[in-house]
């Protein structure tokens, strides 16, 4: 792979990623051991001219090797992506951090329904939901159709990296690191 390959991809990566937004947050970290679990809604937009607004919720689980062994330091991820194409665009990243070397992403999304509202609109809603329903641990994500996929993988690496210094910190009073 040459050099502009590389800024290529990375373009790419960086007008994806500032293409979707995490319009709300669950407030707790990932766990250390086993596995975590990050619920979400997800409003989209469709590119064409009738701009329909859907709404779709889902889950990440995220899983950390129990064991590493060379099998497992891999990190996985199963239905993120339609396109093989956006799939490496992800990898792209992945493969630059350690921060996901042994974890296996599974997302799991339910049927969409189509809303009558504009994009903000229905954000705004959700999060009046949540919060009449005291609810801190849904995200609420919003991308074009198109970014779908990229829009929960973003949530979903932006949480393993904000969790990551409780992860090690933890891991340090039980005697599992200096």
């Amino acid at each position: 792979m040459s050099l502009f390959e590389d800024f290529e991809q990375f373009q790419r990566f960086k007008s994806a990623w500032s293409s979707v937004r995490i319009e709300r947050t669950a407030e707790y970290g990932l766990f250390t051991f086993g596995d975590s679990e990050l619920p979400y809604f997800l409003v989209t937009t469709s590119a064409d001219k009738d701009r329909l607004v859907k709404i779709r919720r889902g889950k990440v689980t995220i899983s950390r090797a129990r064991i590493i062994t060379p099998d497992t330091m891999h990190p996985e991820l199963r239905n993120f992506f339609e396109e093989h194409e956006e799939a490496g665009l992800v990898n792209f990243l992945m493969s630059r951090t350690a921060a996901f070397s042994n974890l296996k992403l599974a997302n799991e999304s339910g049927p969409e329904r189509i809303v009558t509202d504009t994009v903000e609109e229905a954000v705004a809603k959700l999060n009046q939901q949540l919060d009449a329903e005291e609810e801190n641990g849904v995200a609420v994500l919003s991308a074009p159709a198109a970014m779908a996929g990229f829009a929960v993988f973003r949530y979903a690496s932006e949480k393993v990296m904000s969790s990551a210094p409780d992860n090690i910190q933890e891991m340090r009073e039980r005697g599992l690191l200096p």
